[in-house]
């Protein structure tokens, strides 16, 4: 099945499964609360186009060069959510992946539900950084996503070694099972690999009371781009605010206060901090 409802199955390529794509990131999803103010943002910023989906007006899949790279769900007042970037990852089982995160002091938010052609649950760890998880098809564009358009996650948490253990456990990294992820340490910092390539990043130093959300524990979501001066010219002049730039990385915030970050394609930012 390869249905535009849910926007882990886009509709360009064949269907692969979560069975043999496990514990990497998958996607990422945008809550908001302004769906015209965010695709405004977004296409000035990033040149996003935008497609429909049939689970209803508020929701709608960005697109690059015809690559599904993003979903935005202008839900955030009516769920009573937060507006925030969330890593959705891969699973096998929802339910199974779900019990795991509780087991080990996580909570649930949402969650396990069906989103035909799988299951879906929103989560957070321990340390209250919020992330998604997927269980069933992914569309064979997947390898585009990660690929031509990459979106790659920086996990900053209290203790990066404490959070590889949990994440470790509940997504059985480091198994050694077909497609699954292996760990590796690049100094303080815990580096998950996929495929023989870097997917994510942990690293240490979050305050989980701080009253500024740049530091609380977080999963944080990079985009690749071909120009970042130009991404922060427009985020200036569409409503956002730019906390740090550079000409190869900036950590940009939305018109509603998402964060996320860009950086040069031919960089790779998973070596540098996210703020």
């Amino acid at each position: 099945m390869n249905d535009d409802s849910t926007p882990l199955a886009p509709r360009a390529g064949g269907p692969r499964s979560t069975r043999t794509i496990s514990g990497a990131p998958v996607w990422v999803s945008l809550t908001s609360h302004d769906l015209a103010v965010t695709q405004k943002f977004y296409t000035a910023v990033l040149g996003w186009e935008w497609r429909t989906m049939k689970l209803g007006d508020l929701f709608r899949v960005a697109e690059v060069d015809g690559v599904p790279v993003a979903g935005v769900a202008a839900v955030a007042g009516q769920w009573h959510m937060a507006v925030n970037w969330t890593a959705y990852f891969a699973v096998e089982s929802a339910d199974e992946t779900a019990s795991r995160v509780q087991e080990r002091g996580g909570t649930l938010a949402v969650g396990p539900l069906s989103l035909p052609p799988g299951r879906t649950a929103l989560l957070a760890d321990r340390d209250g950084a919020t992330f998604g998880i997927w269980e069933g098809e992914i569309s064979g564009s997947w390898d585009a996503w990660r690929k031509a358009a990459p979106v790659l996650v920086r996990l900053r948490t209290r203790d990066a070694f404490d959070s590889a253990i949990f994440y470790g456990e509940v997504f059985e990294w480091a198994s050694g099972r077909p497609g699954g992820c292996e760990v590796r340490y690049d100094g303080e910092e815990v580096v998950v690999v996929n495929d023989h390539e870097e997917v994510a990043r942990i690293e240490s130093g979050a305050l989980g009371s701080a009253p500024d959300p740049t530091i609380r524990p977080r999963w944080h979501v990079h985009f690749a781009v071909e120009d970042v001066p130009s991404c922060v010219r427009g985020a200036e002049a569409n409503g956002g605010s730019v906390l740090r730039a550079t000409d190869r990385e900036a950590v940009l915030r939305d018109p509603e206060g998402a964060l996320f970050t860009v950086y040069h394609r031919s960089t790779g930012p998973l070596g540098g901090r996210v703020d």
